[in-house]
């Protein structure tokens, strides 16, 4: 399984699978980076929002007038002066069968449902001015019973997020695969558990944030924004705003992180255009750290009932499933919110060979802050359940961790295959990882130690956690449910006069390095060292039309259509070269930013050379040969749905039983992600993503009282990690490359926040096994340690 993953690109001089730095790493190190809330347009105003203080509540009355008085505000519009400028949104999709969600618009009409919910928007010269204005502004409420429980919320007789639908479910889905009642009766051991996760956000270095600038003269409006999906959002505004798309140009230049959080569509955001287009006037958003708590999408609220079945040799032959979630008062546009309980109850024991899988999911609305799509979806819930699960079997039938795996991890030599959830695997090396894992913790050494320290009264916990990841989804995932979200990316490549490239691609930058991968993809295919690529991203009037960044495909879709355009364009190159010097062009090669034998490396030309001539003195040119020094190609996966990777990650921790805190030692993970185009860079996705996922076993939660109000609104209530907290992080690798592309790319942003908290909460239990006590509630914060322990 350790086979050169170069070997299908292994031209001379190759940067496939070299770790070099960013390209933009010395302007961004600098604090040159292009930022949207760095952006100061001429006859700019700054936009605030007056936002619900409940979290459900009839709004009986709007006065504006002492907000519209006040020197310096441009305007103050409420959802009555909103109705005429942008057209409601619904967040459904057709194949995500019976998923309901009322419209949704930039301000609320009538009724708020949730705390934080924009009610006026403001416009005015300066961001304090907005914000004075917005304190002027008197709302009227007459509040309503919230619903903030998701049980409560399908109870008989609850109170309904919104009447006209009848109850609070907004989806449900079943599956039902193989004897799962035969499978229980007659299993050796059955263990199951309830699973509670905390809601948490993710919390981007640099907040949401828009400036939108309408020209009347042209008919065309200029979004910055701080965004993922460019062509996504110009196909939201066009629609929702009246427009064609060719009168809609997104730029999205650098990003501060997003994580997921930056696909969706938010009423603020929607406000902040049309206000620019009234006022015919750039106008800029950008939320403050409280608005991001409150209204950036919440991801991870489930409740999961959940137990397997097992024979006495460790088999495992059965799941039965019940995963419930609120996701807020609306589902979210236009990706839904029923995708993270979809994609639960699919990955639910997805490593493993079982035959037989029954599940329920059921999205239910709240009055919380929405919920949707966050990095790795489903994925930390779904191996939570799962691993936790298989610890539990392997204590009953007195395993080892690793045995009880070993024993049902689907072969690495069983590929392709099916789970029985409908998941179609190319091919996955779950084998081949354990192997690698065990080995590179030292793990028999490490129950060693744990063993003398626990008789010294030292609790330290060793914790396993298998995962599958979903990347490079195809077309079926969201075009097929009527959503203008594109699953192609392309790329146009270029040599310019001065024999360099520039590369146009349609995946954008969020910090995870996209510039660099198309660049080293780039430089191979051509010849020429990375520092001569130029990359251009983010700009719809500039790069070809594609899908962005997400679902970890920006290196494995846009890096393909990248190669792809590269190798046509190296081609041209030869042809044209082949002409100049009356040599068949298959004799030639490209190395070292010269046109070469291909048979003994001999400089014929260089690139410079050949691009003068091209460019300037076409006369010399044989009669009919005409330069193409530019090509364009697109790439979708058609073969799988999914290009599934895989992984496993430990934890090594210690658990003080007298506080309940717990201190992380040490973390492992091994992944594959197929050919790692740029090895440092996985390293540092899969560490980033590790980070997040120990933020979500052990400090992030977003808390709310009983009235909906939420509680962690500031850096100091919602509990982050830190360098302090966290431990060294060591990544390896296996490589079992698609053969779907000629890279052999699969995604790696999401691999390390898939698995981490599994791996967490099985080393905390197993810390605790002494104490014969299991948790099973994410975070594990030192009183949930302590009541399970019976001392809270």
């Amino acid at each position: 399984m350790d086979a050169d993953p170069l070997s299908p690109l292994d031209r001379p001089h190759s940067y496939i699978g070299r770790s070099l730095p960013r390209p933009n790493l010395a302007r961004l190190t600098q604090g040159r980076g292009r930022y949207v809330s760095d952006l100061a347009l001429p006859r700019m105003l700054h936009a605030a929002f007056v936002r619900a203080p409940y979290a459900h509540a009839r709004i009986t009355a709007i006065d504006t007038t002492a907000a519209r008085a006040m020197p310096g505000v441009a305007a103050v519009m409420t959802a009555e002066d909103m109705a005429p400028l942008v057209t409601p949104w619904v967040g459904v999709l057709t194949h995500l069968q019976g998923l309901r969600s009322p419209p949704q618009y930039p301000l609320a009409c009538d009724v708020v449902r949730w705390q934080g919910e924009p009610v006026v928007a403001i416009a005015a010269a300066t961001r304090a001015l907005a914000e004075d204005a917005a304190e002027q502004v008197i709302v009227d409420y007459a509040p309503l019973p919230p619903v903030v429980d998701a049980e409560a919320a399908l109870a008989p007789g609850a109170v309904l997020v919104h009447p006209d639908l009848g109850d609070n479910l907004a989806y449900s889905r079943r599956i039902d695969t193989g004897a799962v009642d035969a499978a229980l009766a007659e299993a050796a051991v059955v263990v199951g558990a309830r699973f509670t996760f905390g809601r948490h956000t993710g919390v981007t270095l640099e907040a949401r944030a828009i400036v939108a600038d309408w020209d009347p003269a042209e008919a065309r409006l200029t979004v910055h924004q701080g965004t993922q999906v460019p062509h996504m959002m110009q196909s939201v505004l066009a629609t929702h705003l009246g427009l064609s798309e060719a009168q809609v140009r997104v730029v999205c230049r650098d990003v501060g992180g997003s994580f997921g959080i930056k696909i969706h569509v938010y009423p603020d955001e929607m406000a902040t255009v049309a206000m620019a287009m009234r006022l015919a006037r750039p106008v800029r958003f950008v939320a403050d750290r409280m608005e991001s708590f409150v209204a950036d999408i919440h991801a991870r609220d489930h409740i999961v009932d959940a137990r397997i079945a097992v024979r006495a040799d460790g088999t495992i032959t059965a799941f039965d499933v019940d995963d419930l979630t609120g996701i807020g008062p609306y589902s979210a546009y236009p990706r839904t919110s029923a995708v993270e309980a979809n994609q639960v109850i699919n990955l639910i024991g997805g490593p493993y060979g079982h035959a037989n899988y029954r599940a329920r999911a059921r999205v239910v609305f709240q009055t919380k802050t929405m919920m949707s799509q966050y990095r790795a979806v489903g994925h930390p819930i779904a191996a939570t359940v799962t691993e936790t699960l298989v610890d539990l079997a392997a204590r009953r039938l007195d395993l080892d961790p690793f045995e009880m795996r070993r024993r049902n991890l689907i072969a690495d030599d069983a590929y392709p295959a099916t789970s029985p959830t409908g998941l179609r695997f190319e091919g996955l090396s779950h084998h081949a990882a354990h192997a690698r894992l065990r080995d590179m913790m030292g793990y028999d050494g490490l129950r060693a130690e744990q063993a003398a320290l626990r008789a010294r009264g030292v609790h330290r916990g060793i914790g396993i956690a298998s995962f599958i990841e979903i990347t490079n989804p195809g077309p079926a995932f969201y075009g097929v449910g009527g959503a203008r979200i594109s699953a192609q990316d392309g790329a146009v490549v270029r040599l310019d006069a001065s024999g360099s490239v520039v590369v146009q691609a349609s995946v954008t930058e969020q910090g995870q390095g996209t510039e660099a991968v198309l660049a080293q993809v780039a430089a191979t295919a051509l010849g020429i060292e990375p520092a001569r690529v130029r990359v251009q991203l983010g700009d719809t009037d500039a790069v070809p039309y594609g899908g962005g960044t997400w679902a970890s495909r920006a290196a494995a879709i846009g890096g393909e259509a990248t190669w792809q355009a590269s190798v046509a364009l190296r081609a041209n190159i030869l042809a044209l070269a082949g002409s100049m010097l009356q040599a068949a062009p298959e004799t030639l090669d490209l190395r070292g930013g010269a046109v070469v034998d291909a048979a003994d490396g001999r400089e014929r030309m260089t690139l410079p050379e050949l691009a003068r001539i091209a460019y300037f003195r076409q006369d010399t040119l044989p009669r009919g040969v005409q330069p193409e020094l530019i090509a364009a190609r697109h790439y979708v996966p058609r073969d799988y749905p999914f290009a599934f990777t895989n992984g496993v990650q430990a934890s090594l921790l210690e658990v003080d039983v007298e506080t309940g805190f717990i201190r992380l030692l040490r973390h492992w993970v091994v992944e594959d992600c197929g050919t790692p185009i740029n090895p440092m860079l996985v390293d540092e996705q899969v560490r980033g993503g590790v980070v997040q996922g120990l933020g979500a076993a052990l400090f992030e939660h977003c808390r709310y009282d009983a009235e909906g109000n939420l509680q962690t609104t500031t850096m100091a209530d919602y509990l982050v990690p830190m360098a302090g907290e966290m431990p060294d992080i060591e990544v390896a690798h296996v490589s079992t490359p698609t053969a779907e592309s000629a890279l052999g790319a699969k995604g790696a942003g999401e691999a390390g926040t898939a698995a981490a908290a599994a791996a967490v909460l099985n080393a905390v239990n197993d810390a605790l096994a002494p104490f014969g006590v299991t948790i099973t509630e994410l975070p594990i914060t030192p009183e949930v340690v302590l009541r399970a322990l019976g001392r809270g």
